[in-house]
């Protein structure tokens, strides 16, 4: 996996590389598909979710340029796949899962691999969680019809967002928004399909 990653794709951060090399993968996928863990694909997780593509958790992660200063919001945990690479290479990690049972899943997985720099909750995840804020990076793993404002009003002067953006919830292109004391810097990074992002900010839920 990490080889491809590596000279298939492009990734290059070491860090994340890194990371994605130590996170166990098919710790976070159901076990009837844990010989599949490690394949490019996304895979199937519980409540209708999805764990996404190792590619897209590397480029996403890649595309933050989070390090162990950064502050790190993570919106849509699912199984905490994301939540735990992402702890490898920021400091501190708040993730937020809408669906109570992946929530609590989620954040058992990350304290059983002796991760504690990551927090999980349910919550609208659209709204952000402002009592830690501002972070340095905001990443979205779920597709919205536009960027979220309260996400946008978290990030700190200088901090990325990356979501996936798009006017249906079939098909998005990976965005990363850059803020700047003038405003936000918007940059396209090819297109990617993720599940809906249900919530006030976001697609309504069973619309």
């Amino acid at each position: 996996m990490i080889e491809r990653l590596r000279d298939h794709y492009g990734i290059r951060d070491q860090r994340v590389l890194a990371a994605m090399a130590d996170v166990p993968r098919h710790l976070f996928v159901p076990d009837a598909l844990q010989g599949r863990a490690y394949g490019d694909h996304a895979l199937p997780i519980d409540a209708n979710q999805t764990i996404s593509q190792p590619y897209i958790v590397a480029r996403m992660t890649e595309l933050l340029e989070a390090d162990r200063s950064s502050r790190v919001l993570e919106i849509g945990a699912g199984s905490g796949y994301q939540t735990a690479v992402l702890a490898r290479v920021a400091g501190q990690v708040y993730a937020i899962e809408r669906i109570a049972e992946l929530a609590r899943q989620a954040q058992s997985r990350i304290r059983s691999l002796g991760i504690h720099n990551a927090t999980v909750k349910c919550f609208d995840g659209t709204m952000g969680w402002s009592a830690h804020a501002p972070y340095d990076a905001v990443l979205v793993a779920a597709g919205g019809p536009e960027v979220p404002e309260p996400l946008l009003a978290q990030l700190k002067v200088g901090g990325r967002l990356v979501i996936p953006v798009g006017p249906t919830r079939e098909a998005q292109r990976l965005v990363r928004v850059i803020r700047a004391e003038d405003g936000y810097k918007h940059e396209e990074h090819g297109s990617c399909a993720f599940v809906p992002l249900i919530g006030r900010y976001g697609w309504s839920d069973g619309s």
